[in-house]
């Protein structure tokens, strides 16, 4: 199968995030999402709720787009909302133009909640790779968590262990497709980085890349340095889960126009 979760190996409490909010001098970077769990008798009026909200929304001119995102593995009646990237400044002009609309949520999503927890993720380009032309799609996104172990070193050996691992991917012109994010201020519970892979349907994201990725890397780098930075990853990681998401365009907001 395509997991990214397969090549870079079973491995996750938070660690610090020095310089999370630095100049954002290469555009915006930022990503706000929110994780919504429902009990399953209340799943059509929660469904309903987030029209409603999306509604209101609309007719105040809200321009902030957010993307839906129902668990498909996993707890399943599970929602997620993530915007598109954008600054640190752009939220503070998003809770001003949302403000409105919050009594609507309150009265029409807040009743049919379990629980919901919100955080935010900073795009991590060196440690990405999305080819030009790539998106996360409208399909499925197999999104994978991370936890490192305490400390910089383990921080530091997983993000240069990553940057390795996508150089050679560039190098190769590797077929996968993969965003890394770190997670900022999210929570006790939260990991500390989050990669996705988006696949346009069941049959995509089950099709193995070609070559496979440590194949690829060995190609790249040589099968003692593969080995080694396998390692690297396993020795920093303490934790990894994962969980398939898919695309929901009937709970998604898109401001007019867009």
């Amino acid at each position: 199968m395509k997991r990214i979760i397969v090549w870079l190996v079973l491995a996750a409490g938070l660690s610090c995030v020095p310089g999370s909010q630095a100049a954002e001098k290469d555009g915006p970077s930022v990503i706000r999402s929110y994780t919504d769990w429902v009990a399953p008798a209340d799943q059509q009026a929660y469904e309903a709720g987030i029209k409603t909200y999306n509604r209101c929304l609309g007719e105040h001119g809200f321009k902030y787009a957010w993307m839906a995102l129902n668990h498909e593995t996993g707890d399943v009646y599970t929602y997620s909302y993530v915007t598109e990237p954008l600054t640190w400044a752009d939220f503070d002009a998003m809770r001003d133009s949302s403000k409105a609309c919050d009594g609507t949520f309150r009265e029409s999503v807040n009743p049919h909640l379990k629980h919901e927890t919100s955080g935010f993720m900073k795009v991590m380009p060196e440690m990405s790779h999305m080819p030009k032309g790539s998106n996360m799609g409208q399909g499925y996104v197999d999104v994978v968590l991370f936890t490192v172990k305490p400390g910089h070193e383990a921080d530091e050996s997983f993000r240069d262990t990553v940057k390795q691992l996508t150089a050679a991917a560039a190098k190769a012109k590797w077929p996968g497709r993969y965003q890394v994010m770190r997670v900022v201020d999210s929570g006790d519970d939260a990991p500390d980085y989050i990669l996705v892979s988006p696949s346009r349907d069941w049959a995509d994201f089950g099709a193995e890349p070609d070559p496979a990725f440590w194949k690829m890397v060995a190609n790249v780098y040589g099968e003692s340095q593969a080995k080694s930075l396998r390692k690297a990853m396993n020795d920093a990681v303490k934790h990894v889960s994962a969980h398939v998401d898919r695309y929901n365009a009937e709970l998604t907001y898109r401001p007019s126009g867009k």
